[in-house]
């Protein structure tokens, strides 16, 4: 059972039609009696271990996913949570004002009413009692000697800024009063006069709390214990806008000693602002967990604080830091900043603060900006460089990063060789990929590999430019009449061609896969850069890869194409090879001198010169050189075989084609055959199509009641001719052996015929 099966298999269970909702989809979860391991066994009883084992990495990265996905939503909307969250604290807040404010209402008139029941009983007694009674002055009780005293010590305490000792006294002092209450120790009027001037002092203490709180030289410790005092007061809510509106004045006095300056700039500016900013945040938060807990009205209230103060330091950085040089393509630059900004940030999510998306909201759309114009820089400066590229290929000189650790100046032999265009191109690529590499979660790498690949178009283009015969030109943005410079020999349009592979078979995906979020597949990409176990490429660099196959290719049909046009046409527009090769053949009666047509002849030297170079450029990639030899040759064939007119002159024209031009027509396709196998370029298309072109000139022959196999020699004539001619145009020629073997196919050609050969190839 593989893991597809596996995978139809939950699907069925789970009943995962298209029409249902996700609701519907998870309903076989829902249910609070769900045994997963049960689950999980029933449908794994029969996989096999790897098949598990991709399973569980399956659902590991589908849980990475998921919780990505739950951030993402609980940030999107915790705006309005943490709204409705300081809604509801505001309204318990009131609540509780109104029920201790009705509580006093109520003791105040009970209190009110005791008083009147006394003194009407008062009034009620005997008359001579209460005689004696008026005009006795018993003094004050011990209860309002003690509210005096207590008065007096608080008024000392808080005088004198002894926090806890106030603290003390004011508990104390409301203990007292509400047991004077319960045993009516206390008449309504010193109650209501207590009970006054604990709240007074209490306003006055937390006053005092609050200024010592907002004092710029205040210390942690102090902070934390003013703020903690606050709380024992009653005042929470207070306590806690004051803990972080004070860290934000610090924060704030700070950051004025941070401005940008002549020794701090730049990186090093953001690196110490950052550290300060989320440094900040962290006390902050730290303090109002160790004094409020996890109470959810003062996290969210730290949340939101948070929130803000992150978003005023990401456009503060912005603006004074990163909109230069993102404007400029300064990619390095804003790519240190945001990695430093995400690194600090990181190191809040273990108190329980993921700010990263507030980084990634601000930050994104800069460092894309900085990601194209740098793109934009790199075809520019390679452009520029093209004017004067000489088109020969050089090992690169260390002077870039991810070049190696060779000294300055010297040649780095591991890398292959390239143009200088070239070389500019990759290292600026490198350089862009380690800058950009770092930024995982900003998640640009379908980003940056777009912009490589269309800036390797570019490049691509500019080199089709620089191939002689183009129709397109390269100007060059502010130079005038600047072009880039031709290629004017075969050496060095093939050395475009070798730019162009090295770059797309090699470099460029060494540099891409840098983007690849895998750093274990990284380095198992540097450790073998040409494993054939394409399987262990990640999908969007297999992808990168095919895409820049299909340039290269097209890069070389469009070689190819320019030289097939320069040995069919010449100069003035004229066609070398047409039907009238063949058909004016017939005109004489004299047997013709037996060779290679001239312009097969080109195509052989031409071949074989390419095929020289190609050795030397393409050292390790032979395969590509075979290809280049065979598409050249398929496309003179192929041009051949659809040519219109070549085959109307010869099926219907008004002169046939005879036995000598066929014989010749004939010699020229097995020339052509043969040589292309022993150079192993002969494909099985281009086989296939020269027996189809020779026996579409059979049957015109047959058309005009010709019996074409009459005059024709035997297949090995045409093949003992074809390898006379190889060597001849190769120098290689030794007929006195042939001259010996008397038995040979060629044995019958007249002395005449063997030295118009021989002239044919001095001439």
């Amino acid at each position: 059972m593989d893991f597809g099966s596996f995978s139809s298999s939950v699907g069925d269970s789970v009943d995962f039609d298209s029409d249902l909702t996700l609701s519907d989809k998870l309903k076989l979860f829902k249910p609070s009696n769900f045994d997963p391991e049960a689950f999980v066994t029933s449908r794994c009883r029969r996989m096999s271990e790897k098949e598990i084992r991709h399973l569980c990495i399956y659902l590991v990265d589908l849980k990475k996913a998921s919780a990505e996905e739950m951030r993402k939503s609980v940030y999107a909307n915790y705006a309005a949570f943490i709204r409705t969250s300081r809604e509801i604290s505001d309204l318990e807040g009131q609540l509780l004002s109104l029920r201790n404010l009705l509580s006093n209402r109520a003791n105040l008139i009970h209190s009110v009413a005791e008083g009147v029941g006394i003194r009407s009983l008062s009034d009620g007694s005997d008359g001579s009692k209460a005689d004696d009674i008026v005009g006795i002055d018993k003094g004050p009780s011990k209860v309002e000697n003690w509210l005096a005293q207590f008065l007096e010590t608080l008024e000392v305490l808080l005088a004198e800024r002894r926090v806890d000792e106030a603290l003390a006294a004011l508990e104390e002092g409301e203990q007292m009063a509400e047991e004077a209450k319960n045993q009516r120790g206390l008449t309504p009027t010193t109650f209501l006069s207590l009970q006054t001037a604990i709240m007074e002092q209490r306003k006055k203490l937390a006053d005092q709390l609050a200024e010592a709180a907002c004092q710029s030289s205040i210390s942690v410790v102090e902070l934390r214990s003013a703020v903690q005092s606050l709380k024992r007061l009653g005042d929470g809510p207070r306590a806690h806008t004051l803990l972080l509106k004070t860290h934000y004045q610090k924060l704030q006095s700070n950051m004025q000693s941070l401005r940008p300056s002549g020794t701090l700039h730049g990186v090093a500016y953001t690196t110490a602002l950052s550290q300060l900013v989320f440094s900040t945040i962290a006390q902050a938060a730290s303090d109002s967990l160790a004094i409020f807990d996890e109470e959810p009205a003062y996290v969210s209230e730290l949340v939101t604080w948070a929130v803000k103060q992150t978003e005023n330091f990401v456009l503060l950085v912005k603006r004074h830091i990163l909109d230069l040089p993102a404007a400029s393509g300064g990619l390095r630059p804003v790519a240190e900043s945001v990695h430093i900004c995400f690194g600090h940030c990181s190191l809040l999510e273990s108190r329980g603060l993921a700010l990263s998306p507030v980084l990634l909201k601000i930050f994104r759309p800069c460092v894309e900006q900085a990601l194209r114009a740098n793109l934009k820089r790199i075809e520019q400066s390679t452009a520029a460089l093209a004017i004067a590229d000489d088109w020969s290929l050089n090992y690169p000189l260390i002077g870039s990063r991810g070049l190696g650790n060779t000294s300055i100046g010297s040649p780095i032999s591991s890398q292959p060789k390239l143009s200088s265009s070239a070389n500019k191109f990759n290292s600026m690529v490198q350089e862009l990929c380690e800058d950009i590499s770092p930024l995982e979660s900003l998640q640009l790498s379908d980003v940056a590999l777009e912009g490589v690949l269309q800036a390797f178009n570019s490049y691509v283009n500019l080199m089709i430019s620089a191939m002689p015969g183009s129709t397109e030109t390269e100007n060059l943005e502010g130079t005038g009449s600047k072009i880039v410079r031709m290629a004017e020999t075969e050496a060095q349009q093939i050395a475009l061609l070798a730019n162009a592979l090295m770059l797309a078979d090699e470099l460029l995906p060494r540099a891409t896969i840098k983007l690849s979020s895998s750093q274990q597949m990284y380095r198992m990409e540097e450790q073998s850069r040409r494993a054939s176990d394409k399987q262990n490429r990640p999908p969007e660099q297999r992808e990168l890869k095919r895409r820049l196959q299909r340039v290269v290719d097209q890069f070389r049909d469009t070689f190819c194409r320019q030289h097939a046009l320069e040995l069919i046409f010449t100069e003035d527009g004229g066609v070398r090879l047409g039907a009238y090769m063949y058909l004016s053949m017939d005109d004489n009666a004299d047997e013709p001198e037996w060779f290679p047509s001239l312009i097969y002849q080109e195509l052989f030297q031409k071949l074989t010169y390419i095929a020289s170079i190609a050795s030397d450029m393409f050292v390790g990639r032979e395969r590509f050189a075979t290809i280049l030899l065979m598409r050249l040759t398929e496309t003179i064939i192929l041009w051949l075989s659809d040519d219109q007119s070549f085959w109307e002159e010869i099926e219907g024209g008004p002169r046939p084609l005879g036995p000598f031009g066929l014989q010749q027509f004939y010699l020229d396709m097995e020339f052509v055959i043969l040589f292309s196998s022993q150079g192993r370029y002969l494909s099985r298309n281009l086989h296939q199509v020269i027996k189809n072109i020779i026996a579409r000139a059979i049957d015109a022959v047959s058309a005009n009641n010709v019996d074409p196999y009459s005059t024709m020699p035997e297949d090995d004539w045409f093949a003992e001719v074809a390898q006379i001619a190889i060597k001849m145009l190769t120098g290689k020629a030794n007929f006195g052996s042939m001259e010996r073997d008397l038995g040979s196919p060629t044995a019958s050609i007249s002395a005449r015929s063997v030295s118009s050969v021989h002239s044919h190839g001095s001439n």
